[in-house]
Protein backbone atom coordinates (compact mmCIF):
# COMPACT_ATOMS: atom_id res chain seq x y z
CA UNK A 1 0.00 0.00 0.00
CA UNK A 2 1.21 3.49 -0.78
CA UNK A 3 0.18 6.81 0.69
CA UNK A 4 -0.81 8.17 -2.72
CA UNK A 5 -3.52 5.56 -3.26
CA UNK A 6 -7.26 5.88 -2.93
CA UNK A 7 -7.35 2.83 -0.65
CA UNK A 8 -5.00 4.51 1.81
CA UNK A 9 -6.60 7.95 1.60
CA UNK A 10 -10.23 6.91 1.90
CA UNK A 11 -10.19 3.57 3.74
CA UNK A 12 -7.01 2.66 5.59
CA UNK A 13 -6.04 5.98 7.14
CA UNK A 14 -9.56 7.05 8.24
CA UNK A 15 -10.19 3.66 9.88
CA UNK A 16 -6.76 3.65 11.54
CA UNK A 17 -7.22 7.21 12.82
CA UNK A 18 -10.68 6.45 14.24
CA UNK A 19 -9.45 3.28 15.96
CA UNK A 20 -6.43 5.14 17.34
CA UNK A 21 -8.49 8.00 18.79
CA UNK A 22 -11.00 5.54 20.29
CA UNK A 23 -8.35 3.27 21.81
CA UNK A 24 -8.03 3.57 25.61
CA UNK A 25 -4.71 4.54 27.14
CA UNK A 26 -1.26 4.41 25.56
CA UNK A 27 -1.07 0.62 25.42
CA UNK A 28 -4.25 0.38 23.37
CA UNK A 29 -3.08 3.08 20.98
CA UNK A 30 0.25 1.28 20.50
CA UNK A 31 -1.54 -1.98 19.72
CA UNK A 32 -3.78 -0.23 17.17
CA UNK A 33 -0.77 1.32 15.46
CA UNK A 34 1.23 -1.91 15.52
CA UNK A 35 -1.59 -4.01 14.02
CA UNK A 36 -2.39 -1.30 11.48
CA UNK A 37 1.26 -1.15 10.45
CA UNK A 38 1.43 -4.91 9.89
CA UNK A 39 -1.75 -4.75 7.80
CA UNK A 40 -0.30 -1.82 5.85
CA UNK A 41 2.86 -3.79 5.03
CA UNK A 42 1.06 -7.08 4.38
CA UNK A 43 -1.32 -5.37 1.94
CA UNK A 44 1.30 -5.50 -0.78
CA UNK A 45 3.71 -7.99 0.80
CA UNK A 46 1.65 -10.67 2.61
CA UNK A 47 4.57 -13.11 2.76
CA UNK A 48 7.37 -10.71 3.63
CA UNK A 49 5.61 -9.42 6.74
CA UNK A 50 6.94 -12.62 8.33
CA UNK A 51 10.47 -11.46 7.46
CA UNK A 52 9.77 -8.07 9.02
CA UNK A 53 8.57 -9.63 12.29
CA UNK A 54 11.49 -12.07 12.28
CA UNK A 55 13.99 -9.23 11.83
CA UNK A 56 12.39 -7.38 14.74
CA UNK A 57 12.48 -10.54 16.88
CA UNK A 58 16.17 -11.07 16.15
CA UNK A 59 17.12 -7.62 17.39
CA UNK A 60 14.70 -7.74 20.30
CA UNK A 61 16.21 -11.00 21.62
CA UNK A 62 19.80 -9.94 21.02
CA UNK A 63 19.24 -6.60 22.76
CA UNK A 64 17.88 -8.44 25.82
CA UNK A 65 21.04 -10.59 25.88
CA UNK A 66 23.25 -7.51 25.55
CA UNK A 67 21.44 -5.81 28.43
CA UNK A 68 21.59 -8.89 30.66
CA UNK A 69 25.29 -9.59 30.00
CA UNK A 70 26.64 -6.09 29.52
CA UNK A 71 30.44 -5.96 29.34
CA UNK A 72 30.82 -9.73 28.86
CA UNK A 73 31.44 -11.93 25.87
CA UNK A 74 27.75 -12.83 25.57
CA UNK A 75 26.92 -9.19 24.81
CA UNK A 76 29.51 -9.02 22.05
CA UNK A 77 28.28 -12.33 20.63
CA UNK A 78 24.68 -11.05 20.61
CA UNK A 79 25.77 -7.89 18.78
CA UNK A 80 27.63 -9.94 16.18
CA UNK A 81 24.62 -12.26 15.79
CA UNK A 82 22.39 -9.25 15.14
CA UNK A 83 24.75 -7.80 12.53
CA UNK A 84 25.34 -11.13 10.79
CA UNK A 85 21.66 -12.06 10.60
CA UNK A 86 20.44 -8.62 9.51
CA UNK A 87 23.16 -8.04 6.95
CA UNK A 88 22.83 -11.66 5.83
CA UNK A 89 19.12 -11.22 5.13
CA UNK A 90 19.74 -7.92 3.33
CA UNK A 91 22.54 -9.48 1.29
CA UNK A 92 20.48 -12.54 0.37
CA UNK A 93 17.41 -10.69 -0.81
CA UNK A 94 19.03 -7.61 -2.32
CA UNK A 95 22.59 -8.42 -3.37
CA UNK A 96 22.97 -12.16 -3.89
CA UNK A 97 22.09 -12.07 -7.59
CA UNK A 98 24.40 -9.11 -8.13
CA UNK A 99 27.43 -10.75 -6.51
CA UNK A 100 26.74 -14.07 -8.22
CA UNK A 101 26.77 -12.13 -11.47
CA UNK A 102 30.06 -10.48 -10.56
CA UNK A 103 31.58 -13.86 -9.69
CA UNK A 104 30.28 -15.34 -12.92
CA UNK A 105 31.75 -12.46 -14.91
CA UNK A 106 35.16 -12.82 -13.27
CA UNK A 107 35.19 -16.58 -13.74
CA UNK A 108 33.88 -16.23 -17.33
CA UNK A 109 30.97 -18.56 -16.66
CA UNK A 110 27.26 -17.89 -16.66
CA UNK A 111 26.19 -17.10 -13.09
CA UNK A 112 23.00 -18.65 -11.78
CA UNK A 113 20.20 -16.20 -10.96
CA UNK A 114 18.45 -16.81 -7.66
CA UNK A 115 15.69 -14.38 -8.60
CA UNK A 116 14.42 -13.59 -5.10
CA UNK A 117 11.78 -10.89 -4.80
CA UNK A 118 13.07 -7.80 -3.00
CA UNK A 119 10.94 -7.18 0.13
CA UNK A 120 9.71 -3.60 0.10
CA UNK A 121 11.50 -1.35 2.57
CA UNK A 122 14.03 -3.97 3.69
CA UNK A 123 16.94 -1.52 3.46
CA UNK A 124 15.15 0.96 5.71
CA UNK A 125 13.90 -1.34 8.46
CA UNK A 126 17.15 -3.35 8.50
CA UNK A 127 19.11 -0.20 9.22
CA UNK A 128 16.64 0.79 11.93
CA UNK A 129 16.77 -2.51 13.77
CA UNK A 130 20.56 -2.75 13.52
CA UNK A 131 21.04 0.79 14.79
CA UNK A 132 18.92 -0.06 17.83
CA UNK A 133 21.02 -3.09 18.77
CA UNK A 134 24.27 -1.16 18.22
CA UNK A 135 23.03 1.72 20.36
CA UNK A 136 21.96 -0.67 23.14
CA UNK A 137 25.44 -2.24 23.04
CA UNK A 138 27.07 1.19 23.17
CA UNK A 139 24.86 2.18 26.09
CA UNK A 140 23.26 5.06 24.20
CA UNK A 141 19.67 3.85 24.61
CA UNK A 142 17.88 1.78 27.20
CA UNK A 143 16.69 -1.66 26.16
CA UNK A 144 12.99 -1.99 25.34
CA UNK A 145 11.53 -4.95 27.26
CA UNK A 146 8.12 -4.92 25.55
CA UNK A 147 8.20 -6.73 22.21
CA UNK A 148 4.97 -5.02 21.10
CA UNK A 149 6.52 -1.59 21.63
CA UNK A 150 9.71 -2.63 19.87
CA UNK A 151 7.74 -4.09 16.97
CA UNK A 152 5.86 -0.79 16.78
CA UNK A 153 9.19 1.04 16.41
CA UNK A 154 10.25 -1.30 13.58
CA UNK A 155 6.93 -1.50 11.72
CA UNK A 156 5.39 1.96 12.26
CA UNK A 157 3.73 2.49 8.90
CA UNK A 158 4.41 6.21 8.34
CA UNK A 159 8.12 5.56 7.83
CA UNK A 160 8.24 1.78 7.29
CA UNK A 161 8.44 1.64 3.51
CA UNK A 162 10.77 4.45 2.51
CA UNK A 163 11.96 6.23 5.63
CA UNK A 164 13.10 8.56 6.94
CA UNK A 165 15.39 6.18 8.84
CA UNK A 166 14.29 6.68 12.44
CA UNK A 167 16.58 5.62 15.29
CA UNK A 168 15.11 4.19 18.45
CA UNK A 169 16.63 6.88 20.65
CA UNK A 170 14.78 9.57 18.71
CA UNK A 171 11.33 8.21 19.57
CA UNK A 172 11.90 5.94 22.60
CA UNK A 173 10.07 8.25 24.98
CA UNK A 174 7.30 8.84 22.45
CA UNK A 175 6.65 5.11 22.14
CA UNK A 176 6.20 4.85 25.90
CA UNK A 177 4.28 8.08 26.42
CA UNK A 178 3.05 10.68 23.93
CA UNK A 179 0.16 13.01 23.29
CA UNK A 180 -1.32 14.20 20.02
CA UNK A 181 -3.20 17.44 20.54
CA UNK A 182 -5.70 18.79 17.99
CA UNK A 183 -3.00 21.27 16.99
CA UNK A 184 -0.54 18.40 16.39
CA UNK A 185 -3.09 16.51 14.33
CA UNK A 186 -3.88 19.58 12.23
CA UNK A 187 -0.18 20.30 11.67
CA UNK A 188 0.37 16.65 10.78
CA UNK A 189 -2.46 16.66 8.25
CA UNK A 190 -1.11 19.85 6.68
CA UNK A 191 2.34 18.32 6.32
CA UNK A 192 0.82 15.13 4.91
CA UNK A 193 -1.27 17.02 2.35
CA UNK A 194 1.79 19.07 1.34
CA UNK A 195 3.69 15.85 0.65
CA UNK A 196 0.74 14.31 -1.18
CA UNK A 197 0.51 17.36 -3.44
CA UNK A 198 4.26 17.24 -4.15
CA UNK A 199 4.01 13.57 -5.03
CA UNK A 200 0.77 13.46 -7.04
CA UNK A 201 0.63 16.90 -8.63
CA UNK A 202 4.33 17.47 -9.32
CA UNK A 203 6.43 14.29 -9.16
CA UNK A 204 4.00 12.14 -11.13
CA UNK A 205 3.67 14.63 -13.97
CA UNK A 206 7.42 15.29 -14.10
CA UNK A 207 8.06 11.54 -13.95
CA UNK A 208 5.71 10.72 -16.80
CA UNK A 209 7.52 13.21 -19.04
CA UNK A 210 10.92 11.92 -17.91
CA UNK A 211 9.99 8.31 -18.62
CA UNK A 212 8.73 9.12 -22.12
CA UNK A 213 12.00 10.83 -22.98
CA UNK A 214 14.57 8.71 -21.15
CA UNK A 215 13.17 5.42 -22.44
CA UNK A 216 12.96 6.64 -26.05
CA UNK A 217 15.30 5.71 -28.87
CA UNK A 218 18.43 7.77 -28.18
CA UNK A 219 19.31 7.89 -31.85
CA UNK A 220 16.32 10.13 -32.52
CA UNK A 221 16.67 12.25 -29.38
CA UNK A 222 17.78 15.87 -29.60
CA UNK A 223 20.04 17.60 -27.08
CA UNK A 224 17.20 19.81 -25.79
CA UNK A 225 14.85 16.84 -25.38
CA UNK A 226 17.52 14.99 -23.40
CA UNK A 227 17.99 17.93 -21.03
CA UNK A 228 14.24 18.33 -20.55
CA UNK A 229 13.93 14.63 -19.74
CA UNK A 230 16.85 14.71 -17.30
CA UNK A 231 15.56 17.84 -15.57
CA UNK A 232 12.13 16.25 -15.23
CA UNK A 233 13.70 13.19 -13.60
CA UNK A 234 15.80 15.48 -11.38
CA UNK A 235 12.64 17.10 -10.06
CA UNK A 236 10.66 13.86 -10.02
CA UNK A 237 13.05 12.09 -7.67
CA UNK A 238 13.18 15.11 -5.36
CA UNK A 239 9.44 15.70 -5.13
CA UNK A 240 8.75 11.96 -5.03
CA UNK A 241 11.07 11.25 -2.12
CA UNK A 242 10.73 14.54 -0.24
CA UNK A 243 6.97 14.29 -0.73
CA UNK A 244 7.01 10.83 0.82
CA UNK A 245 9.12 12.14 3.71
CA UNK A 246 6.64 15.00 4.22
CA UNK A 247 3.78 12.51 4.34
CA UNK A 248 5.68 10.27 6.77
CA UNK A 249 6.58 13.18 9.05
CA UNK A 250 3.00 14.46 8.91
CA UNK A 251 1.46 11.08 9.72
CA UNK A 252 3.95 10.60 12.52
CA UNK A 253 2.99 13.93 14.05
CA UNK A 254 -0.71 13.11 13.69
CA UNK A 255 -0.12 10.11 15.95
CA UNK A 256 2.14 11.99 18.35
CA UNK A 257 5.60 11.16 16.92
CA UNK A 258 8.18 13.79 16.00
CA UNK A 259 10.51 12.71 13.19
CA UNK A 260 13.53 14.69 12.09
CA UNK A 261 13.66 16.45 8.73
CA UNK A 262 14.90 14.38 5.81
CA UNK A 263 15.24 17.13 3.17
CA UNK A 264 16.16 20.80 3.42
CA UNK A 265 15.87 22.22 -0.11
CA UNK A 266 18.94 20.40 -1.46
CA UNK A 267 18.81 21.96 -4.93
CA UNK A 268 19.83 25.37 -3.57
CA UNK A 269 23.05 23.96 -2.08
CA UNK A 270 26.29 25.77 -2.97
CA UNK A 271 28.49 22.69 -2.91
CA UNK A 272 28.09 18.96 -3.33
CA UNK A 273 29.09 18.63 0.33
CA UNK A 274 26.22 20.92 1.34
CA UNK A 275 23.86 19.06 -1.01
CA UNK A 276 24.41 15.85 0.94
CA UNK A 277 23.74 17.65 4.20
CA UNK A 278 20.35 18.56 2.79
CA UNK A 279 19.40 15.39 0.84
CA UNK A 280 18.22 12.18 2.56
CA UNK A 281 19.58 13.46 5.86
CA UNK A 282 18.66 10.35 7.86
CA UNK A 283 20.71 8.09 5.56
CA UNK A 284 23.71 10.43 5.61
CA UNK A 285 23.76 10.62 9.40
CA UNK A 286 23.36 6.83 9.63
CA UNK A 287 26.47 6.20 7.50
CA UNK A 288 28.34 8.94 9.39
CA UNK A 289 27.60 7.50 12.84
CA UNK A 290 27.75 3.76 12.10
CA UNK A 291 30.36 3.53 9.32
CA UNK A 292 32.43 6.70 8.81
CA UNK A 293 33.23 7.50 12.46
CA UNK A 294 33.93 3.85 13.47
CA UNK A 295 36.32 3.59 10.50
CA UNK A 296 38.26 6.55 11.87
CA UNK A 297 36.29 9.51 10.54
CA UNK A 298 38.45 12.60 10.10
CA UNK A 299 41.13 11.27 12.43
CA UNK A 300 42.84 8.73 10.17
CA UNK A 301 42.63 7.51 6.57
CA UNK A 302 39.95 10.03 5.74
CA UNK A 303 40.09 9.51 1.97
CA UNK A 304 39.64 5.76 2.39
CA UNK A 305 36.78 6.27 4.83
CA UNK A 306 34.95 8.66 2.50
CA UNK A 307 35.29 6.30 -0.47
CA UNK A 308 34.06 3.32 1.57
CA UNK A 309 31.03 5.27 2.79
CA UNK A 310 30.11 6.38 -0.71
CA UNK A 311 30.68 2.94 -2.19
CA UNK A 312 28.23 1.60 0.42
CA UNK A 313 25.84 4.52 -0.14
CA UNK A 314 25.69 3.71 -3.82
CA UNK A 315 25.28 -0.01 -3.18
CA UNK A 316 22.53 0.68 -0.62
CA UNK A 317 20.47 2.29 -3.37
CA UNK A 318 20.58 -0.77 -5.58
CA UNK A 319 22.43 -3.94 -6.51
CA UNK A 320 23.80 -2.65 -9.79
CA UNK A 321 27.06 -1.19 -11.06
CA UNK A 322 25.41 2.10 -11.97
CA UNK A 323 24.55 2.72 -8.30
CA UNK A 324 28.08 1.84 -7.22
CA UNK A 325 29.50 4.29 -9.76
CA UNK A 326 26.92 6.89 -8.72
CA UNK A 327 28.09 6.63 -5.11
CA UNK A 328 31.78 6.79 -6.05
CA UNK A 329 31.06 9.74 -8.34
CA UNK A 330 29.80 11.75 -5.38
CA UNK A 331 32.58 10.44 -3.15
CA UNK A 332 35.14 11.75 -5.66
CA UNK A 333 33.37 15.13 -5.87
CA UNK A 334 33.35 15.43 -2.08
CA UNK A 335 37.09 14.74 -1.95
CA UNK A 336 37.71 17.23 -4.74
CA UNK A 337 35.80 19.92 -2.87
CA UNK A 338 37.49 19.11 0.42
CA UNK A 339 41.05 19.29 -0.85
CA UNK A 340 40.86 21.62 -3.87
CA UNK A 341 37.70 23.67 -4.29
CA UNK A 342 36.62 25.01 -0.88
CA UNK A 343 38.05 28.50 -1.37
CA UNK A 344 36.88 28.75 -4.98
CA UNK A 345 33.29 27.79 -4.12
CA UNK A 346 33.14 30.39 -1.33
CA UNK A 347 34.06 33.10 -3.84
CA UNK A 348 31.58 31.92 -6.49
CA UNK A 349 28.56 32.42 -4.18
CA UNK A 350 25.46 31.74 -6.32
CA UNK A 351 27.68 30.53 -9.11
CA UNK A 352 28.52 27.68 -6.74
CA UNK A 353 24.82 26.78 -6.64
CA UNK A 354 24.80 26.50 -10.44
CA UNK A 355 27.94 24.34 -10.33
CA UNK A 356 26.38 22.08 -7.69
CA UNK A 357 23.04 21.73 -9.43
CA UNK A 358 24.70 20.83 -12.74
CA UNK A 359 26.88 18.13 -11.15
CA UNK A 360 23.92 16.69 -9.23
CA UNK A 361 21.78 16.61 -12.37
CA UNK A 362 24.54 14.80 -14.28
CA UNK A 363 24.82 12.36 -11.37
CA UNK A 364 21.19 11.38 -11.88
CA UNK A 365 22.17 9.94 -15.27
CA UNK A 366 24.12 7.22 -13.47
CA UNK A 367 21.25 6.77 -11.03
CA UNK A 368 18.58 6.35 -13.71
CA UNK A 369 20.30 4.14 -16.29
CA UNK A 370 21.20 0.67 -15.06
CA UNK A 371 22.67 0.00 -18.52
CA UNK A 372 26.00 1.85 -18.46
CA UNK A 373 26.39 1.81 -22.24
CA UNK A 374 23.01 3.54 -22.57
CA UNK A 375 24.04 6.02 -19.87
CA UNK A 376 27.17 6.89 -21.86
CA UNK A 377 25.15 7.26 -25.06
CA UNK A 378 22.71 9.55 -23.25
CA UNK A 379 25.55 11.75 -21.98
CA UNK A 380 26.77 12.13 -25.57
CA UNK A 381 23.30 13.33 -26.58
CA UNK A 382 23.26 15.77 -23.65
CA UNK A 383 26.45 17.42 -24.91
CA UNK A 384 25.49 17.69 -28.55
CA UNK A 385 26.31 14.27 -29.91
CA UNK A 386 23.27 14.41 -32.19
CA UNK A 387 20.65 16.94 -33.22
CA UNK A 388 20.75 20.01 -30.98
CA UNK A 389 17.22 21.35 -31.49
CA UNK A 390 14.31 20.51 -33.75
CA UNK A 391 10.56 21.11 -34.06
CA UNK A 392 9.71 18.26 -31.70
CA UNK A 393 12.10 19.65 -29.09
CA UNK A 394 10.52 23.11 -29.41
CA UNK A 395 7.02 21.71 -28.77
CA UNK A 396 8.28 19.60 -25.84
CA UNK A 397 10.06 22.57 -24.30
CA UNK A 398 7.06 24.89 -24.62
CA UNK A 399 4.69 22.27 -23.19
CA UNK A 400 6.90 21.60 -20.17
CA UNK A 401 8.18 25.09 -19.34
CA UNK A 402 5.33 25.76 -16.84
CA UNK A 403 6.00 22.43 -15.11
CA UNK A 404 9.75 23.04 -14.94
CA UNK A 405 9.19 26.58 -13.63
CA UNK A 406 6.82 25.25 -10.93
CA UNK A 407 9.36 22.60 -9.96
CA UNK A 408 12.18 25.13 -9.77
CA UNK A 409 10.22 27.46 -7.49
CA UNK A 410 8.73 24.68 -5.35
CA UNK A 411 12.18 23.19 -4.70
CA UNK A 412 13.29 26.43 -2.99
CA UNK A 413 12.16 27.85 0.38
CA UNK A 414 9.87 30.32 -1.43
CA UNK A 415 6.88 27.98 -1.32
CA UNK A 416 7.25 27.33 2.41
CA UNK A 417 7.72 31.05 3.08
CA UNK A 418 4.57 31.95 1.12
CA UNK A 419 2.53 29.30 2.93
CA UNK A 420 3.77 30.45 6.33
CA UNK A 421 2.97 34.09 5.52
CA UNK A 422 -0.51 33.16 4.36
CA UNK A 423 -1.22 31.14 7.49
CA UNK A 424 0.06 33.93 9.72
CA UNK A 425 -2.18 36.50 8.07
CA UNK A 426 -5.22 34.23 8.28
CA UNK A 427 -4.64 33.64 11.99
CA UNK A 428 -4.06 37.32 12.68
CA UNK A 429 -6.99 38.73 10.71
CA UNK A 430 -9.80 36.20 11.11
CA UNK A 431 -11.77 34.64 13.95
CA UNK A 432 -10.75 31.11 14.93
CA UNK A 433 -13.88 29.57 13.38
CA UNK A 434 -13.18 31.27 10.04
CA UNK A 435 -9.56 30.12 10.15
CA UNK A 436 -10.66 26.53 10.76
CA UNK A 437 -13.13 26.78 7.88
CA UNK A 438 -10.41 28.04 5.51
CA UNK A 439 -8.05 25.30 6.74
CA UNK A 440 -10.64 22.60 5.97
CA UNK A 441 -11.56 24.14 2.61
CA UNK A 442 -7.92 24.32 1.45
CA UNK A 443 -7.24 20.74 2.48
CA UNK A 444 -10.45 19.52 0.85
CA UNK A 445 -9.56 21.31 -2.39
CA UNK A 446 -6.06 19.81 -2.42
CA UNK A 447 -7.46 16.36 -1.65
CA UNK A 448 -9.95 16.78 -4.50
CA UNK A 449 -7.19 17.70 -6.96
CA UNK A 450 -5.03 14.77 -5.85
CA UNK A 451 -7.96 12.38 -6.04
CA UNK A 452 -8.83 13.58 -9.53
CA UNK A 453 -5.22 13.04 -10.59
CA UNK A 454 -5.15 9.54 -9.06
CA UNK A 455 -8.44 8.29 -10.51
CA UNK A 456 -7.52 6.28 -13.56
CA UNK A 457 -3.83 7.23 -13.27
CA UNK A 458 -1.51 4.60 -14.71
CA UNK A 459 1.71 6.29 -13.52
CA UNK A 460 2.06 6.52 -9.74
CA UNK A 461 5.37 4.96 -8.64
CA UNK A 462 7.34 5.60 -5.47
CA UNK A 463 10.94 5.53 -6.65
CA UNK A 464 12.50 4.70 -3.27
CA UNK A 465 10.29 1.64 -2.67
CA UNK A 466 12.82 -0.47 -4.58
CA UNK A 467 15.59 0.46 -2.15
Amino acid sequence: MVFSSLVFLYIFFPLCALAYVAAPKQTGKNIVLCLSSLVFYAWGEPLWVILLVFSALVDYVNSQIIDAHRGRWQAKAALMASLVINLGLLFTFKYLDFFLGVFGWVARVEAPAVGLTLPIGISFYTFQTMSYTIDVYRGRVKVQHSFVRFLLFVSLFPQLIAGPIVRYGEIAEQIDERTATPSDMAAGLTRFMTGLGKKVLIANFAGATAENILTADLAGLSCVEAWVGLLCFTFQIYFDFSGYSDMAIGLGRFFGFRYGENFRHPYIARSVTEFWRRWHISLGTFFRDYVYIPLGGNRRRQVRNILIVWFLTGLWHGASWNFVLWGLYFGALLLLEKYCLQGVLRKLKWGAAVYTFLLVVLGWVLFYFTDLSRALAFVKVLFGGGVLFDARARILLLNNLPLLALCAVASTPLGVWAADQTRARIRAGLPRAAGVAIFLACHAALLFLCTAALVGASYNPFLYFRF
